[in-house]
């Protein structure tokens, strides 16, 4: 089989960062990059995302998720970038050896110079939360449920319950609802809510929807079609509380229990993975361990805002540009072992960090974003901490801590002088 070694850089999805990430791989040095995607359309999951919330950041405007998605598709339409659509990658190498299949043109095989991925995150399923239970019709996962209600025109349900208080089972617990379904209840296993306060008070509250938090569904009733749940409450160590257990009846199950990032392809090309995001571990360009891989967006971690997403896709897109520019993977590395750089490593009350390591000399000449995912809630003022060795680095404040929204903080020039100061060493972010 031929290989195709025109590119310079090839894009793996074409969501928000995989859109950002062509955008500015192409403008960095007029790069020669190639899109793949595996849908039919441009913008990943955004045309289903029919309500607003999407672009504040990037836009200055409350737009809904088509809307932001059409404003990059504009944007890429006027460069020369390739686009394949209906195309799956279905194997990626350590040597940058990236194999597709579509209806059109079969199997093929390329050898760019760089790689972003772009991949974005799918949702947890039934058997990934064991769900007991019969195997009735009636149980989508949010997006599903998105998809069929928004794109489809077709309603689900009549009588619904939603697990888990998720951002897209909170948006769908309203949509249900304007379209004439009862949302019965939303539960949620967890004592606090993991979606954000927005659309807690927008998507539940404003509709009488109730939430019910420590409580999850214990067993699914129905032969054919869900007749039904058992819902019961969970204990500080999610353990469930007997004689605590509700029948509700009801015709659809919806889950919102979680995101999980798209790294299949990451793991065949050796990419290494942190186990609190679940994605790859990169550096402040965005950089994986596999020299000339990148990666942006959900499928290194989950963020809650698509603007941050797109803002990671446009460091991606750059930086792989960059190193195709070289051309020579060798000297790359090489150089990259010589950069002075710090690690961070999520601690107290910090589920996450984006990125885990930073190189000194991206903090001079451009902005670098911290992004730490809470893993407690902290209804207070919080200080969040760099510390090394107990010692306190830098340090700011919050006006509070939640799991469902990434703490994010743009590095000021006294926060770089703290951090060139303790180069080379290990860092721990702490919230506290």
């Amino acid at each position: 089989m031929e290989v195709n070694t025109d590119y310079d850089v090839i894009v793996i999805g074409a969501g928000p960062a995989g859109l950002a990430a062509a955008i500015e791989a192409y403008n960095e040095n007029k790069s020669n990059v190639l899109l793949i995607e595996r849908n039919d359309s441009l913008g990943g999951i955004l045309p289903q995302c029919i309500h607003n919330g999407f672009g504040a950041i990037k836009f200055g405007n409350d737009l809904p998720g088509p809307e932001y998605a059409v404003r990059y598709e504009e944007q890429l339409r006027d460069l020369p970038v390739e686009i394949m659509l209906d195309t799956m990658v279905v194997d990626l190498t350590p040597d940058l050896d990236i194999y597709t299949m579509n209806s059109t043109q079969g199997y093929r095989h390329f050898r760019p110079r760089a790689v972003v991925l772009a991949m974005g995150c799918r949702e947890r399923t039934r058997s990934q939360i064991r769900l007991p239970g019969t195997r009735a019709a009636g149980i989508y996962t949010a997006g599903t449920a998105q998809r069929l209600v928004n794109i489809e025109g077709y309603m689900p349900g009549n009588e619904i319950v939603i697990l888990g208080s998720g951002d897209v089972g909170m948006i769908m617990a309203r949509r249900f609802t304007i379209e004439g379904a009862r949302v019965l209840s939303v539960l949620e296993l967890l004592p606090y809510l993991t979606g954000l306060r927005r659309n807690f008070v927008q998507c539940l509250q404003d509709y009488d929807i109730p939430l019910h938090l420590s409580t999850t569904v214990n067993k699914i009733y129905g032969e054919r079609r869900v007749e039904g749940i058992e819902t019961v409450k969970v204990d500080e160590h999610l353990n469930h509380i007997s004689g605590t257990e509700k029948f509700i009846k009801c015709d659809t199950l919806v889950l919102s229990v979680g995101l999980i990032p798209e790294n299949e392809l990451s793991r065949k090309a050796g990419v290494q993975l942190d186990p609190h995001t679940n994605g790859p571990i990169v550096d402040s360009d965005m950089a994986t361990n596999v020299p000339g891989i990148y990666a942006a967006g959900n499928v290194a971690g989950i963020y809650d805002l698509v603007d941050y997403v797109s803002m990671a896709g446009e460091v991606a897109g750059r930086s792989a540009a960059v190193w195709a520019s070289k051309q020579k993977v060798a000297a790359k590395a090489q150089a990259e072992e010589e950069r002075p750089s710090i690690t961070i490593k999520p601690g107290a009350n910090v589920g996450s960090v984006i990125p885990q390591k930073v190189y000194f000399d991206d903090l001079d000449g451009r902005d670098i974003y911290l992004n730490m995912r809470p893993n407690a809630l902290l209804e207070r003022a919080v200080k969040v901490e760099l510390s090394l060795d107990s010692e306190e680095i830098m340090s700011f404040r919050e006006k509070y801590a939640r799991p469902a929204e990434m703490i994010i903080r743009k590095l000021k020039p006294r926060d770089i002088d703290k951090l060139k100061a303790a180069g080379g060493h290990e860092l721990i972010a702490g919230i506290s």
